[in-house]
């Protein structure tokens, strides 16, 4: 089985806990398979709240209304993925390059499923290069900070934010304490947020494998 069907599966699977109101959508392949899929279903929702232009342009595109958060207020569900989860079900998100507007969302949901292949599943976050999203004059001054944490970052170049902002991939971290990680790297000056979603993680994870979707909770 494909890693691209192994995320289908998991995408399946969320379907289960789709009961209504305003949802809130990720970003990535995963969730394009969700949002396909949603598409079958979309007369039990009221809509969704997406945390990216390229969600939003796909939900779309099926007929699904797109929301303001602000205008949607408290939601009831949250489906993204992940680029790592560990056992604990705290992330690593943000290869998309969504990782502030994905964690606005899942802040304001009551309940964040995880959608993911089974390669995802870590025992130690950090083999993912950790997502950081910078204002651009602060570039250097964090990259600075970042090294001093252990960190290699590395400037995406070419690449600009849904919010007109830079991202440093944070090579050769071993990620211990992703809470204590998360609050100090998004205290650094210049730091948007950080791509480590341990304060708030995922409250299931759904996993792809060959044989099924496999749910895992803290």
């Amino acid at each position: 089985m494909t890693q691209d069907e192994m995320k289908k599966l998991a995408a399946e699977a969320a379907l289960d806990y789709v009961d209504g109101g305003v949802i809130g959508i990720g970003t990535g392949s995963t969730v394009n398979h969700f949002i396909d899929l949603l598409a079958g279903i979309k007369h039990r929702i009221d809509g969704a709240v997406s945390s990216s232009e390229a969600s939003t342009e796909r939900l779309r595109s099926h007929g699904i209304q797109v929301l303001d958060l602000n205008a949607a207020g408290a939601l009831e569900l949250y489906v993204d993925g992940a680029d790592e989860s560990n056992h604990q079900l705290q992330l690593i998100k943000g290869g998309g390059g969504a990782l502030t507007r994905e964690k606005i969302v899942a802040s304001a949901s009551r309940k964040f499923v995880c959608i993911a292949d089974e390669t995802k599943l870590v025992d130690v976050l950090g083999r993912f290069p950790l997502p950081v999203e910078v204002i651009p004059m602060a570039r250097s001054y964090v990259a600075r900070q970042l090294v001093k944490r252990g960190g290699t970052p590395v400037w995406r170049e070419g690449f600009l934010t849904d919010n007109r902002n830079l991202i440093l991939d944070v090579h050769h971290l071993e990620i211990l304490e992703p809470m204590k990680l998360e609050q100090e790297i998004n205290n650094i000056a210049g730091v948007v947020t950080c791509g480590l979603f341990a304060l708030r993680p995922a409250d299931v994870l759904i996993l792809g494998t060959p044989e099924g979707p496999r749910t895992v909770k803290p």
